[in-house]
C-alpha cells in the first residue's frame, strides 16, 4: 500500500512521533527501533512497571521469575537486540534430565557426539536408537530455516510418530522435553514450529540472565532516551493519529502501535485476531541444601492416565547463579502445565501435591522446603496450532500497527522480532529508510 501523508495531520509540540502501548519486549523492541531512526517515541505502560509477563520480583532474598521463561543463545533476535555479554546470561546444563520409572537419566545433549550419545545408559531405546536421535538433532540443527517452514504442516505430536524414530525415545525424551519448551503438554503445536524449537535447542543453549528475565526489558529500556516510557498511564481508545488515555488526556502522533497481549490488544481494536492459550503454573520452593547440584532441566517422563504429568519440569535456579537465593538457600521453580482452573485453595491448593512429586523427581525428601509462592498464568503461552502464520500482519492500517508474541512465534524471539517488523512497517509509511534484511525465522 501507498505511503500514507502523514503530514496533514494536526498535532501539538509536545506530541510525539509514535506512540507505543504497551512496555513488553514486543514494544520495547519497536520503541529501540523507532529512536534509533531519530524518531520522538512514548511507550505507554498501564502498571507500574516494564516488562509485560517478563518480570521478576524479591521475596525475602529470593529472586522469582514470573512464570517459565527460558532464553536460547541460538534466537537470532536476541544476539541482535541486545548485548549479551552485559545480560549476564547463565547457560544451563547441557541436555536434560529426565525422571522415568523412579531413576533419572542423561538424555538430549547435542554437544555429545553421536558416539557417546549411543553409549549412554538410559532405558529410551538401545544404542542405535539413541545415536539416531544425536544424528537426528544435528541434522536439525545444520537444516536451514527455510527448509524446515516448507516441511508438511501437522501437529508437533502426529509428526513425532511420523519421523522414525522409536517410540521409547519419542515418549521418553522428545515428547517431555517440547512440552517443557511449548508450554504445550498435549503437542497440539504445529510441527513446523516445534521443529525451529528443536533446531535452536540443538543448535544453542538454554539461559537464563544471572539477575533474573526482568534483565531483558530492563536492557531495551536503557537504552532509550530517558522519558520515553511512562508507567502508570491507561489507553482507553486508539485512533491512527493519537490514542484517549484515562488520566492523561489525548496524546497525537503520527503512529501508534499496539503492544500489549493478545487480550488487552483485542479489547483496544476489536476484530483482532485473538488466539487460545496454553496456562503456566509456577511453584517456588526454598530448601536448606540444594536437591541437585548442576542447573540442569529435571523433566517428568512418567505418564499416567490421558491427561498431562502433575509436573511438567523443575530446575534449580540457584544453581544457575547463586543471586537467585540468600547464601546457604536453594530456590527451585516448578512448572506445571495445562492447568486453566484448581479446586478450592487455588493454585496453592495443589501445592501438596506438587511438593510430594518434587520429593520423587529429586530423590530427597521435600518435608522441610519451605513454600515460597506461586504465579498462575491461564493467559501465559499464545497457542500455536497447524496451520500457524509465522509472520502475522503487523500493520492494520497506516498509521496503526499492532505487534506481540502471538503476531510472530509465542517466545522472547518472537516477541522481539514482531516488535522490530512493526517498527519497519511506521518507517516504511513515514518514508524513512528501513535497514536490515528480513529476520530469520526462529521459535
Amino acid at each position: 500500500m501507498p505511503a500514507y501523508d502523514f503530514t496533514r495531520r494536526t498535532r501539538r509540540q509536545s506530541d510525539p512521533d509514535v506512540v507505543v502501548v504497551g512496555a513488553g519486549a514486543a514494544g520495547l523492541a519497536a520503541a529501540r527501533a523507532l529512536t534509533g531512526h531519530g524518531l520522538t517515541v512514548q511507550v505507554l505502560e498501564t502498571t507500574g512497571r516494564i516488562g509485560g509477563r517478563m518480570a521478576t520480583r524479591e521475596v525475602d532474598g529470593f529472586r522469582l521469575d514470573h512464570g517459565s521463561h527460558l532464553l536460547n543463545t541460538a534466537f537470532p533476535e536476541l544476539r541482535r537486540r541486545l548485548d549479551l555479554d552485559r545480560l549476564d546470561l547463565r547457560p544451563l546444563a547441557p541436555g536434560v534430565l529426565v525422571h522415568s520409572g523412579g531413576r533419572r537419566y542423561r538424555a538430549g545433549d547435542p554437544q555429545l557426539t553421536t558416539a557417546r550419545q549411543a553409549a549412554t545408559r538410559t532405558p529410551f531405546g538401545s544404542p542405535l536408537d539413541k545415536a539416531r536421535l544425536g544424528s537426528w538433532l544435528s541434522r536439525l540443527a545444520a537444516t536451514p530455516a527455510s527448509r524446515l517452514l516448507a516441511r508438511p504442516e501437522t501437529t508437533a505430536a502426529r509428526a513425532l510418530t511420523e519421523r522414525g524414530l522409536p517410540a521409547r525415545t519419542v515418549d521418553g525424551v522428545l515428547r517431555p522435553l517440547l512440552g517443557a519448551l511449548l508450554s504445550d503438554p498435549a503437542l497440539g503445536t504445529s510441527s513446523r514450529v516445534a521443529d525451529l524449537v528443536l533446531r535452536s535447542y540443538a543448535r544453542g543453549r538454554l539461559c537464563l540472565p544471572a539477575g533474573g528475565i526482568a534483565a531483558v526489558p530492563a536492557q531495551l529500556a536503557a537504552a532509550l532516551p530517558a522519558g520515553t516510557v511512562r508507567l502508570g498511564v491507561r489507553v482507553t481508545s486508539i485512533a491512527a493519529d493519537g490514542v484517549e488515555t484515562a488520566n492523561h488526556g489525548r496524546i497525537g502522533a503520527q503512529a501508534v502501535v499496539i503492544a500489549t497481549d493478545a487480550p488487552s490488544a483485542a479489547e483496544l481494536m476489536p476484530g483482532l485476531r485473538l488466539p487460545a492459550f496454553h496456562p503456566v503454573t509456577t511453584y517456588y520452593h526454598a530448601a536448606d541444601r540444594t536437591p541437585m547440584n548442576e542447573p540442569v532441566l529435571l523433566l517428568e517422563g512418567d505418564r499416567t492416565g490421558s491427561g498431562p504429568p502433575l509436573v511438567s519440569h523443575s530446575l534449580v535456579l540457584s544453581e544457575l547463579h547463586p543471586s537467585y537465593a540468600p547464601a546457604g538457600q536453594a530456590l527451585i521453580a516448578t512448572t506445571v502445565l495445562g492447568r486453566r482452573g484448581f479446586d478450592s485453595g487455588g493454585a496453592a491448593g495443589l501445592e501438596p501435591a506438587v511438593r510430594a512429586r518434587l520429593a520423587e523427581l529429586y530423590g530427597t525428601s521435600t518435608t522441610g522446603w519451605e513454600f515460597l509462592s506461586v504465579r498462575h498464568v491461564p493467559d501465559a503461552v499464545p497457542a500455536m496450532p497447524p496451520p500457524h502464520n509465522f509472520r502475522r500482519p503487523v500493520r492494520v492500517l497506516a498509521g496503526l500497527y499492532v505487534c506481540g508474541d502471538h503476531r510472530d512465534t509465542s517466545s522472547v524471539q518472537g516477541a522481539l522480532v514482531s516488535g522490530r517488523r512493526a517498527a519497519d512497517a511506521v518507517l516504511r509509511d513515514l518514508g524513512l529508510p528501513v535497514a536490515g534484511r528480513e529476520a530469520e525465522v526462529a521459535a
